[in-house]
């Protein structure tokens, strides 16, 4: 199978990882990927902050739980097991947000093509993890962090740009199983 393609049907979500830092030049050569992103009229809307430091991950972590729990609120009557589920990771893990991985990249964007050209470099970032034997997961709560002052600050976020990361990269603790995926709704004409 084609290389590409091979990466594109192998990447899995990873949500456990070991305590092992990342090497400079493998996360460089991630964001790198990221970079070379399409990008809208080739404006490359983005910047890449990357966190290692343990004491700003938990800053972030314990700002983005409150602001997670509060947008899972609904889920709790719509759907109530998934909540129940969801809450019960919320009290076992130490890390269930970023899930105690060794580097967080945000992909940061500004202007008119950020909406459709960042999440184009979130997926290349996560292809070259796979590639590079890493793991990565897209987290969404973890960009609800916007609301401190001081993780904007550490993260230079001005008012007219967003967050579109954070993906989490390292070294996956165990295997991640292939989630059940549907088959592709197609219309030929």
């Amino acid at each position: 199978m084609n290389e590409i393609l091979k990466a594109i049907k192998g990447r899995r979500s990873v949500r456990a990882y070991e305590a092992k830092k990342v090497p400079w030049e493998i996360l460089n050569s991630i964001i790198d990927a990221g970079n070379n992103a399409p990008s809208g009229m080739n404006s490359q809307p983005w910047r890449f902050v990357v966190v290692e430091d343990d004491e700003l991950h938990n800053k972030m972590m314990n700002a983005a739980i409150p602001n997670a729990k509060t947008l899972l609120g609904p889920l709790k009557t719509a759907n109530p097991e998934r909540y129940q589920s969801i809450m019960k990771r919320y009290e076992e893990l130490e890390d269930p947000i970023y899930y105690s991985a060794p580097a967080i990249i945000f992909v940061i964007g500004k202007g008119p093509h950020a909406d459709y050209s960042c999440p184009l470099a979130c997926e290349n970032i996560m292809l070259a993890a796979y590639s590079l034997g890493l793991g990565s997961c897209w987290v969404q709560f973890g960009s609800f962090v916007t609301g401190n002052a001081e993780i904007k600050n550490a993260l230079e976020l001005k008012e007219d740009e967003k967050v579109f990361g954070p993906i989490i990269v390292g070294y996956p603790k165990g295997v991640t199983n292939p989630p059940q995926k549907k088959g592709p709704v197609i219309k030929w004409l």
